[in-house]
């Protein structure tokens, strides 16, 4: 079973990642690995803390020559910012006073976790429960997602909303019509590895997935894309925050996933567990989700088809490639709602925890919108949910062993 744990403050010396149950002999790649870590430091409305840190992994143990040894996986990533803050995080001795946080904000971990832990200084709350825990998991991510790559399962990821610019009016609608079978056709093309194939009409269709790396709010739409920056930038000017949604691809995910034998061992609710977990995300919906809740069945649930070519499929995916706790075989598409970063520079009430007197909640250093960062979260957290699933279906110590099983289940 592959398992990962996190460590690590803000502002500490150092993030830190272990994984357990990784295959042996698979080969990675650390410069991509610093490309995912540094995917998610961009984006249009990131605060300045992404000007200071430049992310990178450092792997301590698990790896030989390029190499999984089939051992836990150890690696770091360093807090840049941390020379600034040392005598303020020093683990030992540490000068507290001048770093104090007495003023809780609102819609943070901040109130409740120094009530939790027993704190006098939410400083000890917000150090770890700072959205900074993530580079850790695109990291783990990056790994999982690597190891996925040798079977042909490929995820991405774009933001479909951010305030109140959006694709369309409805963005789940706007999303599934314009954008999903065009990319899914378009990825299909690559991992068959027919693009030399297809049309110079299609070649430039395909430059479809590349919009979102390009942009700097990952919309894939111009239009779409000017309007959320307009949004950001109104926000920032009027002290305010704001969230959106992402949605997530996976493809090429074969069926079975996951089990509708127990409860905990349902796919669609491994997914909305993990993701949840990301700082700020308050909703999970697979494939068409909520929108279901107002339509007809015959309108909701996706025709089953057979050929000797295509074996069982679907001509529609409402399902979002998971029935019954499984994957189905087809795309699994998840859409994710970030709500607006709780720091406001224009401060909510909130009561000082020492004098239990109405104050402003503290100010510290944030982001105006990191929706388009928290979509590469979600990419990585999702893919190694899948990793953490597939492993359970087709494990083995070695890649070469897993590879086979594949093999033989296909």
């Amino acid at each position: 079973m592959l398992r990962f744990l996190t460590a690590g403050e803000s502002h500490g010396k150092t993030l830190v990642g272990t994984m357990e149950g990784f295959p042996s002999n698979v080969p990675i790649d650390m410069e991509q690995i610093n490309k995912d870590l540094a995917r998610r430091q961009k984006g249009y409305g990131r605060g300045g803390r992404m000007k200071i840190e430049t992310d990178k992994m450092e792997i301590l143990a698990g790896l030989r020559n390029g190499k999984t040894l089939g051992s836990p996986i150890a690696f770091l990533i360093k807090n840049k910012d941390y020379e600034n803050w040392e005598k303020f995080m020093d683990p030992k001795q540490a000068e507290t006073e001048e770093k104090r946080v007495t003023k809780p904000r609102p819609g943070h971990a901040d109130l409740t976790g120094a009530l939790k832990y027993g704190f006098d200084d939410v400083r000890n709350v917000l150090e770890r429960s700072s959205a900074r825990e993530t580079a850790v998991r695109v990291g783990i991510g990056s790994l999982a997602k690597q190891l996925m790559t040798l079977f042909d399962i490929e995820v991405y990821s774009h933001v479909i909303a951010i305030g109140n610019a959006a694709l369309g009016k409805n963005p789940n609608e706007n999303s599934d019509e314009k954008l999903g079978k065009i990319i899914d056709e378009k990825l299909d093309a690559k991992l068959d590895g027919k693009i030399d194939e297809k049309s110079d009409e299609e070649k430039e269709d395909l430059e479809v997935l590349k919009k979102a790396e390009e942009s700097e709010v990952r919309c894939i739409d111009q239009d779409a894309e000017n309007a959320m920056i307009e949004e950001i930038k109104k926000a920032k000017e009027n002290g305010e925050s704001l969230g959106g949604v992402f949605e997530i691809h996976i493809k090429g995910v074969p069926h079975g996933l996951g089990s509708y034998v127990q409860w905990d061992r349902k796919l669609d609710g491994k997914l909305a567990h993990h993701l949840m977990s990301i700082q700020g995300i308050k909703g999970v919906e697979i494939g068409d989700g909520f929108e279901t809740a107002g339509m007809e069945g015959s309108k909701v649930h996706d025709e089953i088809y057979y050929d000797e070519e295509q074996k069982f499929y679907r001509k529609t995916n409402h399902a979002g490639g998971i029935e019954g706790g499984m994957s189905n075989g087809e795309t699994i598409v998840i859409r994710c709602a970030m709500k607006p970063i709780p720091t406001l520079y224009k401060p909510l009430k909130t009561v000082d925890l020492i004098t239990k007197e109405e104050a402003l909640a503290s100010v510290e250093r944030s982001d105006t919108c990191a929706v388009p960062a928290a979509s590469i979260v979600g990419e990585m957290v999702a893919i190694t949910v899948i990793a953490q699933e597939f492993l359970r279906k087709f494990g083995g110590d070695s890649i070469e062993e897993i590879r086979k099983r594949w093999k033989d289940y296909q």
